[in-house]
C-alpha cells in the first residue's frame, strides 16, 4: 500500500469515525404510547439480552456485543454494581474493567440499544445483591429502606452513576432507552415510599432521558411498582405455558401494558456441592416464540453469564437459615456459555427471531477454540501462619465489616482460659471456618451445610484457639440480606462460657504476590506458586481438581474460588489475561500439600462432582 493510500485509509477512517459520533449525539425519543413502547414516535420492540460488564473482561466486551447482534437482538441489558466501583465511601473507580460508560459506548458503537439497571441494589447472583461491604459498618443499618444511614448513601451512589451515565440515555443521543428503579423489591416488601425515594434519586441523577420502569415476578408487581412507570416482569420458561401464565397474571394488574419480560430465565445458576444447571432448551425456546408471536418485548437473562471472577459470587437462602453459596463461574446454562462461545440454544433462539422479525441477523462470528496448556508444579510455598499481619485485639469478636474488611479470610485468636472439653458454639458463622487448637486442626463448620458447632478434644488451659473464617459470598437475595456480615459475630461460647480477649487478623489476600515465597514444602492453610508456561495465549480452563478449598491467582487476578464440593472443577482464564511464556499462579488452599499441579484445559469442567 503507498504512503497516499495509508492517508486517504485514515482520513476515511476519521470521517467514518466522526459520522458515527455525529449519530450517536442526535437525541431520540422513547416511552410508552396507547400501551406500547415508542421510538421516535413509532412502536418499538425490545429484543435484549442481559451480560455484564464485571463479568466479561474488557478484551472481549465487543465480541460479545457482536454475538448479540447476530443472534438477532436490538439491546442489551446490564446491571451497575456499587460494590465494584465505591470500594470504599466515596472512593469511585471506572476505570478499566469497571469502565460501564464504554461498554454502553461499544454497545452503540455495534447498533445496540440499552437497559439499563443501576440498583442500587441488583440481586444478580453477585456478592450482597451488588451492596459494598462497606455499608454494613454503621450499626443499625438497614438496607433496602427508607432508612436515613442506606438512603444517604445509596443517593450518592446513584448521583455518582448519573455523571456517567445520564449523558448516554436516548434523549441525549445515547443507547439507554430504560432505566430501571430498584429492582425486584416487590419479593422483598411492599414500601412504596422507598420505591418512590429511589425514583425520586434517579431524576436527581439526570435520569430523565430515558424511560425509567420497574421489574418484578409477576406475582409481586403489586407490592414493588409504581403506579406512574411500566412494569416488567421476569420469570422461566422452563415449562410449556410458562410466558402465557405469567403474562395473563400481569395482565390483572397491568391492563393496559406494555408488555415486557424484562428478564427471561432462559438458564440458571449453580451451587457449590450441587450439579450443573442443565434447563429444558425446548420448553424455553416454545415460550420465547409465544412471547415474540404476541408482539411482546423481551429480554433474555442470561444471554452471555460470564464469570464472577475473585470473591465476587453471591448466595441464596430461603431466610430461615439455608445458605447456598455460588460457584465462580456464571455460565447459567445461557445461549453463550462462559468463554462466549455458542450453544445450541443460540442458534435455536436465532432461528426463533429471525422468523418473528423477518430479519436475517448479521452472520455469526467465528471464535478461536479453547488451548491446553501443560501442568506446571507449584513448588514455592508460603504458610499463612507465618505471614500473618498485625493483629487488632478486642473483648470480643467484630465482623468483616468492622475491622475494615470487604471479602477474603479473616482469623480469630484467643486463649482458653482452662482445661476443657467441650463444645465449640460460635453464635454466628459467615460463612465457612476451620478450627484449630494449638495449630492443630480440629473440625470445621459450614453455614452451607447448616453446622453450628465444633467438640473440641480435651484441651489445656492456655491452649491457643484459631479460628480461620472465610467470607464464602454474602446472601444476595431476601430478606436474609439484612444481616450478612462477615466472619464471626455475636458471642463464642466453650461450653457455658463466653470466650473472650481475642486477637483478629484481617486477611483480605489482596497482597498474595508479596509473600516471602521458599522452596520449603508447607501443609495445611498454604500460598503455593508456580509458572504456567504458554506458548500461544488463547483461552483455557485452569484445572482445579487437585485442590481442595480456597482461591486462584493469575498473573496477580483474582480468578475465583477453588471448592472440591465442586460441581465446578476448572476456573476460567481468558486468552487476553495470559501472556506468551511464563503467566505466574498462585493457589491458597486451606488443605495445601507438596506436589499438586495446575494445567490448562481446552474445556471447561462445571458437573465435575
Amino acid at each position: 500500500m503507498t504512503f497516499r493510500r495509508q492517508i486517504l485509509g485514515v482520513l476515511a477512517a476519521v470521517l467514518l469515525a466522526g459520522s458515527v459520533q455525529a449519530r450517536a449525539a442526535e437525541p431520540h425519543t422513547f416511552g410508552v404510547a396507547n400501551g406500547q413502547f415508542v421510538l421516535d414516535g413509532k412502536p418499538f420492540r425490545i429484543l435484549s439480552g442481559e451480560m455484564h460488564y464485571p463479568r466479561i473482561p474488557r478484551e472481549y466486551w465487543r465480541a460479545r456485543l457482536r454475538m448479540a447482534r447476530a443472534m438477532g437482538l436490538n439491546t442489551i441489558t446490564t446491571y451497575v454494581f456499587w460494590n465494584e466501583h465505591e470500594t470504599s465511601p466515596g472512593v469511585y473507580d471506572f476505570s478499566g474493567n469497571n469502565d460501564v460508560a464504554e461498554f454502553i459506548r461499544e454497545a452503540q458503537q455495534e447498533g445496540l440499544y440499552v437497559i439499563l439497571r443501576p440498583g442500587p441494589y441488583v440481586c444478580a447472583e453477585w456478592e450482597w445483591g451488588g451492596y459494598p461491604a462497606w455499608l454494613l459498618k454503621t450499626p443499625g443499618i438497614t438496607v433496602r429502606s427508607s432508612d436515613p444511614k442506606f438512603m444517604e448513601p445509596a443517593r450518592r451512589w446513584l448521583l455518582r452513576v448519573g455523571q456517567e451515565l445520564a449523558p448516554l440515555q436516548i434523549g441525549n443521543g445515547g443507547p439507554i432507552l430504560l432505566t430501571q428503579v430498584e429492582n425486584e423489591y416487590g419479593s422483598f416488601g411492599a414500601d412504596h415510599a422507598y420505591m418512590e425515594s429511589i425514583k425520586q434519586a434517579l431524576v436527581a441523577a439526570g435520569f430523565t432521558r430515558s424511560q425509567l420502569y420497574t421489574a418484578d415476578g409477576p406475582e409481586q408487581v403489586p407490592h414493588g411498582s409504581l403506579p406512574e412507570l411500566p412494569v416488567g416482569i421476569n420469570f422461566g420458561g422452563e415449562r410449556e405455558g410458562d410466558a402465557e401464565r405469567a403474562f395473563a397474571t400481569l395482565k390483572q394488574f397491568r391492563p393496559q401494558g406494555p408488555f415486557i419480560n424484562s428478564e427471561y430465565w432462559a438458564g440458571w445458576f449453580d451451587h457449590w456441592g450441587s450439579g450443573h444447571a442443565h434447563t429444558n432448551a425446548e420448553a424455553q425456546a416454545a415460550n420465547l416464540q409465544w412471547e415474540l408471536a404476541q408482539g411482546y418485548s423481551v429480554s433474555l437473562y442470561m444471554f452471555h453469564g460470564g464469570t464472577s471472577f475473585g470473591w465476587m459470587n453471591g448466595a441464596n437462602s430461603d431466610g430461615k437459615g439455608s445458605y447456598e453459596p455460588d460457584v465462580t463461574s456464571y455460565d447459567y446454562d445461557s445461549v453463550l456459555d462462559e468463554s462466549g462461545r455458542t450453544t445450541p440454544k443460540y442458534f435455536a433462539f436465532r432461528d426463533i427471531i429471525t422468523r418473528a422479525t423477518g430479519v436475517q441477523p448479521p452472520a455469526v462470528p467465528q471464535v478461536p477454540a479453547p488451548v491446553s496448556v501443560p501442568a506446571a508444579s507449584l513448588t514455592q510455598s508460603a504458610s499463612l501462619w507465618s505471614n500473618l499481619p498485625q493483629p487488632i485485639r478486642s473483648e470480643q469478636v467484630q465482623s468483616m465489616e468492622e475491622v475494615g474488611q470487604a471479602y477474603g479470610y479473616i482469623l480469630y485468636r484467643t486463649t482458653l482460659p482452662e482445661s476443657a472439653s467441650a463444645a465449640l458454639v460460635p453464635q454466628t458463622v459467615h460463612s465457612y471456618a476451620v478450627v484449630y487448637v494449638d495449630g492443630k486442626q480440629v473440625g470445621t463448620i459450614d453455614r452451607r451445610l447448616g453446622q453450628r458447632q465444633v467438640q473440641l478434644p480435651a484441651v489445656h488451659a492456655g491452649a491457643r484457639l484459631d479460628i480461620l473464617v472465610e467470607n464464602t459470598g454474602r446472601v444476595n437475595f431476601g430478606k436474609a440480606i439484612e444481616g450478612e456480615r462477615a466472619g464471626l459475630t455475636g458471642r463464642v461460647l466453650l461450653g457455658e462460657a463466653e470466650l473472650r480477649g481475642w486477637q483478629i487478623y484481617p486477611l483480605p489476600m489482596t497482597n498474595v504476590a508479596q509473600l516471602p515465597y521458599s522452596n520449603e514444602p508447607c501443609t495445611g492453610a498454604c500460598f503455593y506458586r508456580g509458572a504456567l508456561q504458554v506458548s500461544q495465549p488463547g483461552d483455557t480452563f485452569l484445572d482445579t481438581s487437585a485442590w481442595t478449598k480456597g482461591e486462584l491467582w493469575l498473573n496477580g487476578r483474582a480468578l475465583g474460588r477453588i471448592w472440591d464440593a465442586g460441581p465446578q472443577r476448572a476456573l476460567y482464564a481468558p486468552g487476553p489475561w495470559l501472556r506468551r511464556g511464563a503467566n505466574d499462579v498462585i493457589v491458597f488452599d486451606l488443605q495445601a500439600a507438596p506436589g499438586r499441579e495446575v494445567r490448562g484445559l481446552d474445556h471447561s469442567v462445571l458437573d465435575g462432582r
